[in-house]
Parts: structure tokens; sequence; C-alpha cells
């Protein structure tokens, strides 16, 4: 199997789905995904919380000493670290390491701002220097959160992490194709995009993209999907096809007996 690092220069982006509880990541395993990440939105929002403010910690831990086993990368959303001390967020990453995580993605803002570059460096050189064998996916979130959000000021903060150790940029919220260019071109890290609207894999492969996140978008399409079919129910309509649950429950079973057979 390829290491997480390599799956970032294959011949097509990596596309990464993100999960926010087993079965999700299981599912995902199953359809011969390489890699799974894991979503502070869908994580959060199952637990009744909402995204941000370090509300995931708890429960990102949790899922992920659950998918530890699992026969695939595994990389972990940690928000900013849940900590302002680097000290802290490399005890943290250590953590994550110790059950076998492959990477993690840490945000440069806090609370929807934008925080000085030099603390998000300090938190990637501490992280690295600690952990050396993570794929630090150093979040660049100007476009994100709305602030200094132009290229430049992206391949500014991007050029502090590759200094700093980071092995990756996400770049949230960029859309338009001659800023996704221009991004790519600007950095020799590889760079994650959110799943386009409008562009496919190919074209964002074309215009430098190396990793492509699903984010929490299958979260947000089984919640719809979910009222979808209860509403077919109530109105009469077809029923949706759904995976039968004696497929999922032995997915769950074969999991629980041996998890490290479950792709």
């Amino acid at each position: 199997m390829a290491t997480f690092r390599e799956l970032h220069h294959g011949t097509a982006p990596l596309v990464l789905p993100n999960a926010w509880d087993v079965g999700s990541a299981l599912a995902f395993a199953a359809a011969g995904y390489p890699a799974v990440g894991t979503t502070s939105f869908g994580i959060a929002a199952s637990a009744g919380m909402p995204d941000g403010g370090r509300s995931s910690r708890l429960a990102t831990l949790t899922l992920v000493a659950q998918l530890s086993h699992m026969d695939v990368h595994v990389t972990a959303d940690i928000e900013d670290g849940y900590s302002d001390d680097p000290a802290d967020v490399a005890d943290l990453v250590a953590e994550l390491a110790s059950l076998g995580v492959s990477g993690i993605n840490l945000e440069d803002s806090t609370d929807g701002h934008l925080v000085d570059p030099a603390a998000a460096a300090a938190k990637i050189s501490t992280v690295k220097h600690r952990n050396p064998g993570i794929f630090i996916n150093a979040r660049v979130d100007n476009f994100w959160v709305s602030e200094q959000a132009t290229v430049d000021q992206v391949l500014s903060r991007a050029r502090h992490y590759e200094v700093a150790g980071a092995d990756g940029i996400f770049v949230p919220g960029l859309a338009r194709p001659e800023d996704i260019r221009a991004v790519t071109a600007g950095t020799s890290l590889p760079v994650n995009v959110l799943a386009h609207p409008t562009l496919t894999v190919a074209e964002l492969g074309a215009l430098g993209v190396r990793r492509i996140s699903s984010g929490s978008l299958p979260y947000r399409r089984a919640v719809d999907a979910a009222v979808e079919a209860v509403n077919a129910l109530r109105d009469g309509s077809p029923l949706p096809p759904a995976t039968p649950y004696w497929d999922l429950q032995a997915r769950l079973v074969g999991f629980r007996q041996n998890p490290a057979e479950t792709d």
C-alpha cells in the first residue's frame, strides 16, 4: 500500500472522504478509498454541537481510537489543535500518532478569525519536531473566514508553514480556477482544496491540485437523504434504495471481530 505521503504525488489527485463516525468510515473504506479523514463539522454536529470553538476534541480522539485498526490511512481534522500552546498541540498529535494516524489538518484560524502566521507556524514546527512522521496539512483559512482573502496573502502564509515543516497546505474556500492555479504554482507543497461545485477531479488536477477533500459534504448529504427517505414514506412515494441492514450489520460485526480486515 502506498504511504499517505505518496498518495499526494500520484497521477491523479487524492480524493479524501471525510467520516464522522465508524459506520461512515467503514463505508468509505469498503468503497475502496485508501485514506479516510475526519470532519470536525460532522463530528461536532453528531454530538449536538456547532463546529469550531474547539468543540470536537474529545469526540475526534474517541473516533480516531476506534478507527486506528482500519487498513486505510487515517488523517484527523483537529481544528487549531484545540490549544494556543504549541507543546499542548504536539502532545495531542503524539497521542494521535500512537493510534496510527497518518496525518492531521491544523488550522490557522480560531473562532472564525485568522491568527498570526508566526503563531500557527510555531505549532507546526513543534508538532513536526515531536512527530516527524506525521503528514501536517496546514490549513490556510484566508478565503474560508474572508480575511486577507487574496492569493498573495495565502502564499505568504504557506511559505511560513513550509519553512516550519508543513507537508501540504489546505485552502478551503479557494474556488476560482485562476486563484487555484496561482496558489498551486506559488508553492512546492501539495495543495488541498474542498470538493468544488463545478470543477471535476480531473479539472482540479489540471490546475495543480493534489488532494481534494469531501469535507462535511457527505454528512450534510446524509442528513438530507434521511429527511428525503422519511418524506417518501410519509407521502407514499417510492422508497429510496439503501444498503441492506444485514450488510451493514455484517460490516460492523467484522470490524469488531477483526478490525484490520474491514477494507
